[in-house]
C-alpha cells in the first residue's frame, strides 16, 4: 500500500468527524409552546396565560441570574465551563461504576447533553440515542456560548408538575423573578431538574431538603457563602404547593395576545401603582356591583414620560363567567357622553371663533327637530363660555357646534386621535357633541393627557399616544391644539362644577389642581370621568359592559370618586404655569365677553396668540330717556331735553330666561306718551318665538282618531304686561297675555306666523309642517319638539 493510500483512512475518518460536527442544528432549536407573560417595567410579573400544552413554560431567559448558575453548575455538572459538551472524567467514571454495579447507576450526562436531549426529543435511554446526544452536545457547543446554554437549559428544564423552566418556577414557587432568588431558593430548584417529583407536598419532602442543604454545604466548602449565609440559608423553608399566579394586568395580556401574539410582553406599567390601582378598582367595583354597576375600568398616563403606568382592564371583583367580566373595556367602543366639549371648546378657541368669557346662548333650540337639553332642564338665558363648560351644558355645546361646523369637528377630532368615528360627519349630526358617536377610554386618555402635554411643552411637545411596551415606538399624532387654547380649556376644566357636588370633591380640590370632566351617555349604559394633575392623566369608564342602563348610573356620582381616589393615591404633582407667551390679552366687554364696541365698561380676556379673534358686542343699545328716568324718543321729546345712556340688553328669548337668574340695570320703561309711535320711531324688536324657530321644520302629531294634531307655539316679549295677536297665514287666531303659547293646527307645507304686539310692533317666521300617516298605537310617538322634553342629547350626556 502506498504511503497517501495509508493517510487516506484517517483523513476520511476526520473529514466525517468535522462533517458530523458541523451539521446544521434543528431550527428553531426548541420551539415548545410557550405561556404569555406580561411584565412590568422593572421585570415583575404582571399576569400570564398557561401554554397551549398546559404547561407553565415562559419564554426562554436571555441569561440566568448568578445564583441559580453557581448553584447549578456545582450540583449538576461541575466543570461545565471547561468541557467541549462531553465529560471524559465523568464518562470514565460513570463506566467504572456501571461496570462495577453490573448496571447503569450513572449517566455522565453533562447539562449541555441534557440539553441534548430535550433537543433531541427526550426519545427512550438506549445507547444509541445517548451517543446521538452525546454527538449534539459537541455541536451545540460549537455553535452557542456556555451563558447561551445555561439559558437554554435553565429555559427548558422540568422542575416538577406542569411547571417548566427556571422563570415560571420562580414565580410559581416563589412568587418573585429570579433575579431575587434567595441562595435557599436557588439552591432548591438546581436539585429540582434531577429529580422533579421532589417538590411535590408530602412526596419525599426530607430527600428535597437532604439535597438542597447538601448543596448548599458544598457551596459554603468553596467559598461561595459565608457561615451567615450557610445559616441563613439552612433555616429557610421549602417551598409549599405552586404559588397562584399574579393577576394585575390580566385583561392587558388578554388585549395584547390578540392584537400582537408572542410569548413576552415588556410593559411600561409600574408593579406597585397597577396593584394599587387595581385594588381601589376592586374597592369601588364591589361597591357599584350592589347597584347593578358590573364593570369598571381605570387607565393612568404619566404624560410627562409618556406611558401608561396602570391599566385596569376590569376590576377583580367582576363575574369572569359573565359574557363581560373578561372584556378589556379600556379597549371597547363607548358612547362617549359630553367628553368632547372640552376638544370643541379648545379648537373654537384656536379659530378666533369664542373667547373663554364670552357669552353663548342657552335656550330652547330646535334644529331640525335635534332639540338637546341641559341636565338641569333649565335654560339660563346666555353663560359664559368656559363656565358652560364647567358646568357641562348641552345646549350651548350644541349651538357652537352648529357655528363651528360638524364636519371640522369631526376631521380635527380623528387627527387629534379618535380612531373610532369611521362614519360620515353627517350621519352623526349635532349629536356628536352629547354621545353621538362611540370612543374608546384609550383614544380619550390619549387625546386629555395631549391637552396636557400641549399646554406644559407648547411645539416643543412629543405628540404620540402613551407608550404601552417598553420596545413600542408609537406614530405622531397628526395635530393639537396649540399651547395657549390647550391651558385655557383646562384652566376651565380646573373650575368643573356639578350639581350635588359634595364636600368630598372641594375638600380634594383644595389638595391638588385637576381638570377634569365627566360624562354620561344617553340611556344611562356609561359614566365616564377623565383628569388630569401635573403629571398624570386618570380615565375611568364604569357600566355593564354589556350594555344594561342603570338608573343611578352619572359620571359624576359614579365615576368620578373612583378617579379621585386614584389621584389620591398617585399623589400632587406641580400645575403647569401660564405659557404667557402663547397668550394674548383681548380686551372686551365685562357683560358679555365680546370684543368692546365703546358702549360696554371694559376688561381683560385671555385667547390663543395667532387666533385672530374679531367679534365685537352685539348686546349693547343706546337708550335715551328724560330727566325723570322713563324712556323716549324723537316722537315724543325734544332730542335736547334727552339723556343718552348705553344699555347691555340680549335678544328676546335670551334675556327671558336670563332674567330668571340675574338682576341688574333695566332699560327704563317707556313714558306713557310715547308708546303710540313706537313701531316709528324705534327698530328695536321686544319679542321672539322660541319654539318653532325661523324655518323649522316640524312633524305634525297624529291623534288617536287619526287626525293631524296641534303644535304648542311659544313666544316671549320684554313686557310682561304685553299683548300678542297671534295670526297663521294672514288668518287671526287669538291673543295671548303673559304666557304666550298657543297651539296651531297646520295643514302640511310652508305656513306664515305673524305676531303684532298692542303697539304694531310685529315679528314673523316660516315653519314647514310634515305630515306621515297614521301609524299602530304602539307605534306613535310625538316628534314635534316638547319644551323641556328630553331627546338623545339631553340631560343625561352632561352629568
Amino acid at each position: 500500500m502506498s504511503r497517501s493510500w495509508r493517510w487516506l483512512t484517517p483523513a476520511l475518518l476526520l473529514g466525517a468527524a468535522v462533517l458530523a460536527l458541523a451539521w446544521p442544528l434543528p431550527q428553531p432549536l426548541l420551539a415548545p409552546p410557550y405561556a404569555r407573560a406580561l411584565l412590568d417595567r422593572d421585570g415583575h410579573l404582571l399576569a400570564a396565560t398557561i401554554a397551549a400544552d398546559g404547561q407553565w413554560r415562559f419564554a426562554p431567559l436571555a441569561e440566568v441570574p448568578e445564583r441559580f448558575a453557581t448553584a447549578l453548575v456545582t450540583f449538576e455538572d461541575q466543570r461545565f465551563f471547561v468541557h467541549p459538551g462531553i465529560d471524559p472524567l465523568a464518562l470514565a467514571r460513570a463506566l467504572r461504576d456501571n461496570l462495577s454495579q453490573r448496571r447503569v447507576v450513572s449517566g455522565a450526562s453533562t447539562l449541555t447533553m441534557q440539553l441534548a436531549r430535550q433537543v433531541h426529543g427526550q426519545r427512550p435511554r438506549t445507547l444509541t440515542n445517548k451517543i446521538i446526544e452525546a454527538w449534539l452536545a459537541l455541536r451545540l457547543e460549537l455553535r452557542y456560548s456556555k451563558a447561551e446554554l445555561l439559558a437554554l437549559y435553565a429555559s427548558h428544564a422540568p422542575f416538577g408538575g406542569n411547571v417548566v423552566g427556571l422563570n415560571a418556577a420562580a414565580w410559581r414557587y416563589y412568587d418573585r423573578p429570579p433575579q431575587q432568588l434567595s441562595w435557599a431558593e436557588a439552591a432548591t430548584l438546581a436539585v429540582l431538574p434531577n429529580s422533579p417529583a421532589l417538590i411535590h407536598p408530602g412526596r419525599r419532602r426530607d430527600a428535597l431538603a437532604a439535597r438542597r442543604d447538601a448543596l448548599l454545604q458544598t457551596l459554603h466548602q468553596r467559598g461561595v457563602l459565608t457561615d451567615l449565609d450557610l445559616a441563613v440559608a439552612l433555616a429557610e423553608p421549602l417551598p409549599q404547593a405552586p404559588q397562584p399566579l399574579p393577576r394585575w394586568g390580566e385583561h392587558l395580556l388578554f388585549t395584547l395576545q390578540q392584537q400582537q401574539p408572542q410569548p413576552l410582553y415588556h410593559s411600561t406599567l409600574a408593579l406597585p401603582l397597577q396593584r394599587r390601582i387595581s385594588q381601589l378598582a376592586a374597592e369601588h367595583g364591589g361597591r357599584l356591583m350592589g347597584e347593578g354597576i358590573q364593570d369598571l375600568a381605570v387607565l393612568v398616563v404619566d404624560h410627562q414620560l409618556g406611558e401608561v403606568v396602570a391599566y385596569v382592564g376590569n376590576h377583580d371583583g367582576a363575574d369572569r363567567q359573565r359574557a363581560g367580566g373578561m372584556l378589556d373595556v379600556i379597549q371597547r367602543p363607548r358612547s362617549n357622553g359630553s367628553l368632547l366639549k372640552p376638544l370643541l371648546y379648545g379648537l373654537m378657541l384656536d379659530q378666533g371663533e369664542l373667547l373663554p368669557g364670552q357669552l353663548v346662548a342657552d335656550v330652547p333650540t330646535h334644529f331640525a327637530g335635534y332639540s338637546p337639553m341641559n341636565y338641569d332642564r333649565d335654560f339660563r338665558g346666555a353663560v359664559r363660555a368656559n363656565e358652560a363648560l364647567a358646568r357641562s351644558l348641552n345646549v350651548p355645546f350644541v349651538r357652537l357646534l352648529r357655528q363651528h361646523g360638524v364636519e371640522p369637528f369631526h376631521r380635527r377630532l380623528r387627527e387629534l386621535g379618535l380612531t373610532d368615528l369611521f362614519r360620515p360627519a353627517g350621519e352623526y349630526g349635532l349629536a356628536l357633541i352629547l354621545g353621538g358617536s362611540e370612543s374608546t377610554l384609550w383614544d380619550l386618555v390619549t387625546v386629555y393627557s395631549q391637552l396636557m402635554v400641549a399646554a406644559r411643552d407648547g411645539e416643543q411637545g412629543d405628540y404620540r399616544r402613551p407608550r404601552l411596551l417598553q420596545d413600542e415606538v408609537p406614530s405622531p399624532l397628526p395635530a393639537r391644539l396649540s399651547q395657549g387654547a390647550a391651558w385655557l380649556t383646562l384652566e376651565a376644566l380646573l373650575e368643573v362644577v356639578r350639581p350635588g357636588d359634595d364636600m368630598r370633591w372641594r375638600r380634594f380640590s383644595s389638595s391638588q389642581p385637576i381638570a377634569w370632566k365627566t360624562g354620561t351617555s344617553f340611556g344611562l349604559r356609561d359614566a365616564w370621568a377623565i383628569g388630569s394633575n401635573g403629571r398624570y392623566t386618570v380615565g375611568v369608564w364604569a357600566g355593564n359592559a354589556e350594555g344594561q342602563g342603570v338608573a343611578t348610573l352619572a359620571g359624576t356620582a359614579t365615576a368620578g370618586p373612583v378617579m379621585l381616589d386614584v389621584f389620591a393615591a398617585l399623589g400632587r404633582a406641580a400645575w403647569p404655569a401660564r405659557p404667557a407667551a402663547a397668550l394674548m390679552a383681548v380686551e372686551v366687554c365685562r357683560d358679555d365677553g365680546f370684543l368692546s364696541d365703546g358702549l360696554c365698561e371694559r376688561s381683560t380676556d385671555w385667547a390663543p396668540r395667532g387666533s385672530h379673534y374679531q367679534q365685537v358686542s352685539p348686546h349693547h343699545v343706546r337708550v335715551h330717556r328724560d330727566a325723570a328716568g322713563a324712556r323716549v324718543h324723537a316722537g315724543c321729546e325734544n332730542p335736547l331735553n334727552m339723556i343718552t345712556e348705553a344699555y347691555f340688553q340680549l335678544p328676546p328669548v335670551q334675556e327671558h330666561y336670563w332674567r330668571r337668574q340675574h338682576s341688574g340695570r333695566r332699560i327704563p320703561a317707556w313714558r306713557a306718551d310715547c308708546l303710540a309711535g313706537l313701531a316709528e320711531y324705534t327698530d328695536e324688536q321686544p319679542m321672539a318665538l322660541v319654539y318653532p324657530q325661523d324655518g323649522t321644520r316640524v312633524l305634525l302629531p297624529v291623534e288617536l282618531d287619526g287626525r293631524l294634531g296641534a303644535v304648542l307655539f311659544r313666544a316671549v316679549h320684554r313686557d310682561p304686561q304685553a299683548r300678542l295677536q297671534w295670526h297663521l297665514d294672514r288668518r287671526y287666531q287669538g291673543e295671548t297675555r303673559v304666557f304666550h303659547d298657543m297651539a296651531l293646527r297646520l295643514e302640511p307645507g310652508w305656513h306664515r306666523i305673524r305676531l303684532v304686539d298692542q303697539h304694531g310692533r310685529a315679528v314673523e317666521q316660516w315653519v314647514k309642517a310634515l305630515a306621515r300617516e297614521r301609524m299602530p298605537q304602539a307605534a306613535i310617538e310625538t316628534r314635534v319638539p316638547q319644551l323641556g322634553g328630553q331627546d338623545a342629547g339631553g340631560g343625561p350626556a352632561a352629568r
